[in-house]
């Protein structure tokens, strides 16, 4: 390339044109009032969905309330509501609310980070970290070497990737769906089983944030062999490093006046708590244009923010909000674009099953070796590995874009939603009867929350 060709901002240009998937032209002209009154009823649908679903799956299921707003969500899409009554399905989601959806979905998700990173117990990770390194470096390794085993037979079935494909990006691309850890979810489910406070939590945590940030760092690559550019992959991992790099080692030294504004007061005021948000805003802006996730950037600014007083102000002011009306549109969206009647076959069933079997081996079992290996004692690392192999909707959205960005089809698509769904079900369920239920005996952690709690 000729330097005096070099368009700096043009390159930057292109980098941020290219950001998920693209919603269809709308059919139709929507006024804001059009836009308002769709958004609310919306909302209305959505929350009811969570409670009840959520309720239901305590209830009957014994899975957390967060389980229980995933399938909300996509019962709320073409997969039932969309299939039992499409005119009702598009006339309360219709395709040109999504861009509004999303956003909406992106604030929960990520202010909900935010507050995950603010109860990160750094200490416990000092403690773990050759755990939490070693069981993170076996959750990527053992997916991606699962992923080269079987996506050379994958590529042979027509119509799951695209055709033409290069063995090399197929590869990557399920060995990044396969390493992938349902973050979100998995914050939740550790907060829901008692687990924020404990070593096991940290640890999980920890991990699974690493092997997501792999995960889209991969897809960046992936995307970047796709046409979008070699820049889209430099900007996310070199950007995302630098970015962690630089608030892990200021970040608390520039926070801590916050924190002592609010010791001296003796709580939070409404100017703290904007500036706070507005700080968050900025952090999940720069994860999210370099290409790797709105997430990460609140997790990571959480991570480093002012404790004691700070957090807990935060958290009360914050947290209800976070999680009952914004969260649930994070669920809402993924499942609007998820389809499971497209495993139509017996020999796509196989298949299905077949990477569903290979994912959970990947997962659970390399992280629980890991974890023996770093030395935890047998009941913790299967504790672990269960809480690893949980993937939720961050899955949901990697194989989205993947979807519409032509990398695979349909029915690979419907196979790893499958994969989503069933070992995210699993989390909660394996966790107790591997480790939770022991340890509530032995009064390591305190009771389970109660299966008829309040919706």
């Amino acid at each position: 390339m000729n330097l005096d060709d070099f368009n700096a901002w043009a390159v930057l240009a292109d980098v941020f044109a290219k950001h998920g998937p693209a919603v269809p032209a709308a059919a139709q002209t929507y006024s804001p009032t059009d836009f308002s009154v769709r958004f609310f009823l919306q909302l209305a649908v959505i929350l009811l969905a969570c409670r009840v679903v959520g309720w239901a799956g305590r209830r009957f299921l014994g899975q957390p309330q967060v389980v229980g707003e995933m399938i909300a969500g996509v019962l709320l899409g073409p997969s039932l509501l969309g299939l039992l009554a499409p005119d009702v399905q598009a006339a309360i989601f219709p395709k040109e609310m999504k861009n509004v959806l999303y956003c909406g979905a992106q604030l929960g998700v990520g202010l909900y980070m935010f507050l995950v990173g603010t109860t990160l117990r750094l200490d416990h990770f000092a403690t773990k970290a050759r755990s939490a390194i070693g069981v993170s470096l076996a959750g990527i390794t053992a997916p991606f070497l699962i992923a080269f085993l079987i996506t050379p037979a994958l590529v042979g079935v027509p119509g799951l990737f695209a055709e033409g494909i290069s063995p090399a990006n197929a590869t990557l691309f399920m060995g990044a769906c396969i390493a992938l850890t349902a973050f979100p979810m998995l914050a939740r489910i550790i907060n829901e089983r008692g687990l924020a406070d404990t070593s096991l939590g940290t640890l999980s945590l920890t991990a699974g944030a690493f092997d997501d940030a792999v995960s889209w760092c991969v897809l960046a690559l992936v995307l970047a062999a796709f046409g979008a550019g070699p820049g889209v992959a430099v900007l996310a991992i070199g950007g995302g490093v630098l970015y962690a790099a630089f608030i892990m080692l200021f970040g608390r030294r520039l926070l801590a006046p916050l924190g002592r504004i609010v010791e001296r007061e003796g709580h939070m005021s409404t100017t703290v708590l904007g500036v706070t948000m507005a700080l968050f805003c900025l952090s999940a802006f720069v994860m999210d244009a370099v290409g790797i996730h709105a997430i990460f950037g609140g997790f990571i600014l959480g991570a480093v923010m002012p404790r004691g007083l700070f957090a807990a102000e935060l958290k009360k002011k914050v947290e209800p909000l976070a999680v009952v009306l914004l969260l649930p549109m994070f669920f809402t969206y993924s499942g609007l674009n998820t389809r499971l009647d497209m495993i139509n076959s017996a020999g796509l069933l196989l298949i299905a099953l077949g990477i569903l079997a290979a994912s959970v081996l990947a997962k659970f079992g390399a992280c629980y070796l890991a974890a023996r290996v770093a030395g935890e004692d047998n009941r913790t690392a299967l504790g672990i590995g269960a809480l690893m192999n949980s993937r939720g909707l961050m899955e949901l959205i990697i194989i989205n874009i993947g979807l519409q960005k032509g990398i695979i089809g349909p029915a690979l698509f419907s196979m790893l939603v499958l994969m989503a769904v069933v070992t995210t079900m699993m989390a909660t369920p394996l966790f107790e009867f591997v480790y939770g239920r022991q340890a509530r005996e032995s009064g390591e952690l305190g009771a389970a929350p109660h299966p008829a709690a309040s919706a």
